[in-house]
């Protein structure tokens, strides 16, 4: 009997493997237009455009009274949309699926819904309009995915029961009536959405507000699925979906979801803002492209078009600038991977599926090369992408690499090298051995080394290892010798004027926050950059809770200036930090920026997930 018993046991876990090797099977399979995409855009349209105001949560935040944020319905006119100019804009800048807000919280459909007691751009706005179909259908005819965002409350909803932040219609719990006829509604229009567009992806917001049993969250899965089985959600129906939306903070690390998408915004706003002139540049755009692209996850990138159709200049150059770079560098963003650990490469990189091209991303200028370290496979050859400069390899000892090529290599942006290898990616972590105060010094020798020292000095400084403990190096650097004869005197000269870096600080800050080396002061209250040639736009810093006192350049003084970005008066995620370095103040060799903090330094670094309630 026991046999019999253990005999069943093994059967039943052997099908239930199977059938879990399955589910993941035919979920990679659904997900891999989704995976391979990237970049996708995001639109925020609808009658919060009118007076340029939050969409739907100022009236919610008593902003503005409901009756009054409404009225702008009369000024929704849609007059000069050109869907198929919208999808021509979004295919340019290289992105592969759009999503466009069907319906947000403030419950103005902007599709023809049939549903009972809704509003709509047909019905109630100036527009008299379906502007959902002619979109979808150029969106299609143009091969790319559809989106359609889809709010679950819908505060403009007379059977909905929260109404604003101060007023609730009623108690789900004593009408219950009134909250199935809310759930036959909205589950009325996801059927309208599905039958009439079918999308590829659906992408729901606000599902804080009831518990998945309320939302009745399975019925909806079933409903949408029926119509495509294919068909992607996003983890903000009841927590649980196909892929993790992080919004605004660009993750620090590596999310733990296998597929994620940051939705982002160009300025300070998702819908149409006409003060709102807080705009990052193209730059900004592309590097944080880059960032989503070697962590594995996709950038959704908001405009808000006006409320007569048109979308506003400064939206319509950034995605035109997206398009020259996506363009040019396609095969370094479709269909690639996360990279390897910033150990092997100071910077960015990604893998191709196969993990036989390696991918390394640059943000900065130099006639210095770059170091690519800890590789056992071989190397058969290194390229630029979208360009025909030659590069150089130097083979330091059969895993370490120095890559080199002229100024006409680099992207005004992002550069991208091509590292083709013989088979699938292996890496060493053998650890380099520490620079010692011997060969940092030693007088100047063909190759001149002084530069690739200095950065092997930084590195080592930015892992705790700080060979100017012992020797009198003071923090003005005045009357520092460093005790080696025929010394490089440009090494020492740089060691003297940044000595206030070098001296008694300690291990910089975890991998993900900075792109370089970093190094605190001993009381962690100052934080180091390291920055590397000449940078194509502001460096960054992620993840940075402090409040920044000032900020200036090491041996000189220099005060610079700093702007942060995204940073949501709701959430706790810090903002972006971007410094701008005039080019004049760069050193030659290495520049280093001290950043003074309000207090010893304070790290966010929590895991990304869906964040959306601004209540």
């Amino acid at each position: 009997m026991r046999a019999l018993k253990l005999f069943i046991t093994i059967i039943f876990l052997s099908q239930s493997t199977n059938l879990f090797a399955q589910q993941t099977e035919s979920k990679q399979q659904k997900m891999e237009w989704f995976a391979d995409a990237k970049l996708g855009i995001f639109i925020h349209w609808g009658v919060y455009s009118v007076n340029g105001i939050s969409e739907s949560w100022s009236f919610f935040n008593n902003y503005i009274n409901h009756d009054a944020y409404l009225k702008q319905l009369n000024g929704f006119t849609a007059e000069k949309y050109n869907p198929k100019e919208w999808v021509t804009l979004i295919k340019e800048s290289g992105a592969k699926y759009a999503v466009i807000t069907t319906k947000h919280h403030d419950g103005v459909a902007l599709w023809n819904t049939q549903t009972a007691k809704a509003t709509s751009t047909v019905k109630n706005s100036a527009a008299k309009k379906d502007l959902i179909s002619p979109f979808v259908n150029n969106l299609k005819q143009a091969g790319l995915k559809t989106g359609l965002y889809f709010s679950l409350p819908d505060w403009s909803y007379p059977d909905y029961d929260v109404f604003t932040r101060e007023r609730k219609r009623y108690d789900i719990n004593t009408e219950p009536k009134r909250w199935n006829a809310f759930l036959n509604y909205y589950h009325g229009q996801l059927q309208e959405l599905s039958t009439q567009y079918n999308p590829d992806l659906v992408w729901f917001d606000g599902d804080w507000e009831h518990t998945p049993a309320e939302w009745q969250t399975d019925k909806v899965r079933h409903l949408l699925k029926a119509k495509n089985p294919n068909i992607i959600i996003n983890s903000r129906l009841d927590q649980h979906g196909d892929y993790d939306t992080p919004e605004q903070g660009v993750p620090v690390v590596k999310p733990t979801a296998r597929y994620w998408e940051l939705c982002y915004t160009m300025n300070d706003s998702w819908g149409y803002q006409p003060y709102d002139h807080h705009y990052k540049s193209s730059n900004m755009i592309i590097r944080t492209l880059v960032d989503c692209i070697t962590m594995g996850g996709n950038l959704l990138l908001d405009i808000g078009p006006k409320a007569d159709g048109t979308i506003a200049t400064e939206q319509v150059k950034i995605l035109k600038d997206l398009g020259r770079w996506t363009k040019k560098h396609s095969e370094a963003i479709y269909e690639t991977q996360t990279g390897i650990p910033n150990n092997h490469f100071s910077g960015k990189t990604s893998l191709s599926k196969d993990k036989k091209t390696l991918y390394l991303y640059i943000d900065y200028h130099t006639k210095n090369g770059f170091l690519l370290t800890g590789i056992k496979s071989k190397i058969t050859k290194v390229e630029l992408v979208g360009s025909k400069e030659p590069v150089s390899v130097a083979d330091l000892n059969g895993t370490d690499y120095f890559l080199n090529f002229n100024d006409a290599g680099f992207d005004s942006d992002v550069t991208v090298l091509k590292v083709t290898l013989n088979e699938a990616i292996e890496l060493s972590e053998d650890k380099p051995e520490a620079i010692s105060l011997a060969t940092l010094f030693a007088a100047p020798q063909q190759p001149d080394l002084t530069n690739f020292n200095l950065r092997k000095l930084a590195k080592n400084l930015n892992d705790g290892i700080n060979i100017f403990q012992n020797t009198n190096l003071a923090a003005d650097g005045l009357d520092f010798k460093s005790g080696i004869k025929n010394f490089n005197p440009k090494i020492n000269s740089w060691v003297i004027k940044n000595a206030e870096a070098l001296y008694k600080t300690s291990a910089g800050i975890p991998e993900g926050h900075y792109i370089g080396n970093t190094v605190l002061s001993a009381d962690k209250q100052t934080l180091y950059l390291f920055v590397e040639g000449i940078p194509t736009g502001p460096v960054a810093i992620k993840g940075l809770a402090n409040n920044i006192s000032r900020i200036r350049i090491v041996g000189e003084g220099t005060m610079l200036n700093h702007e942060i970005y995204n940073k949501l008066y709701w959430s706790k995620i810090p903002g972006m930090v971007y410094i701008d370095i005039p080019k004049d103040k760069l050193d030659r060799e290495l520049t280093i920026i001290a950043v003074l903090l309000d207090g010893p330094i304070k790290l966010y670094r929590e895991k990304v997930g869906a964040i959306e309630s601004n209540l």
